[in-house]
């Protein structure tokens, strides 16, 4: 454990790029099996859900640095976020461009109406449109624009994107609930956890 604490950077350099490639393997098992035509009977589906799965994967990845850094004091681990989320918003659109390309074939106007009439898909575009503003300031240069206060607020939304995003997940599947239940437990742990350090961090500055 302590000698996890203190990384120099080269070390950090080879982790990112490990984890760049091990983020891109969903990607490449895809297009496997969609080339060697064994996506099953419903590729379309089959592409949507997976997109979808590792959409959350990465959010609640994401969310998880945080808590290591403060519990386990691995500093480092926060300059693995900008990927990690960066992954996240990367597998969430390729989930709606499955849905709005193959799916429904740029029908604009059966996409709008199914934003606006089926509340899963409401939800889960909702919390797509969410990690668009957090994916654009991503960058450093944002980061000074913005300000740190501004930038940990606009930030926040990752939140509110990954409860919309897991209840999207939950929404959509009717037999096996065991993946979108895994999911809201430990989105519950995450949240629970932000609360207990946000409260201490209250009570610390009252004190």
């Amino acid at each position: 454990m302590m000698l996890l604490k203190n990384l120099n950077n080269q070390t950090i350099a080879w982790i990112k790029a490990v984890i760049f490639v091990l983020a891109l393997f969903p990607l490449f098992k895809l297009g496997i099996a969609a080339y060697s035509d064994n996506l099953g009977a419903n590729p379309i589906e089959k592409i949507t859900h997976r997109t979808g799965y590792w959409t959350l994967v990465f959010l609640l990845i994401t969310l998880t640095l945080t808590p290591i850094r403060r519990l386990l004091g691995w500093s480092w681990v926060i300059r693995l976020r900008r990927m990690l989320g960066l992954f996240a918003f990367f597998y969430g659109c390729l989930h709606f461009l499955t849905y709005m390309v193959l799916d429904q074939f740029f029908d604009w106007e059966n996409i709008i109406k199914d934003i606006v009439k089926r509340p899963y898909i409401t939800v889960g575009f909702s919390a797509l449109l969410l990690m668009i503003p957090l994916a654009i300031t991503s960058t450093d240069s944002m980061i000074r624009k913005l300000g740190g206060k501004r930038w940990r607020w606009l930030h926040s939304l990752i939140y509110i994107s990954a409860i919309g995003g897991v209840a999207h997940f939950c929404w959509l599947v009717k037999k096996d609930l065991t993946n979108p239940i895994t999911f809201a437990i430990l989105l519950t742990v995450l949240l629970c956890i932000r609360i207990i350090f946000w409260l201490k961090k209250l009570r610390a500055e009252k004190s």
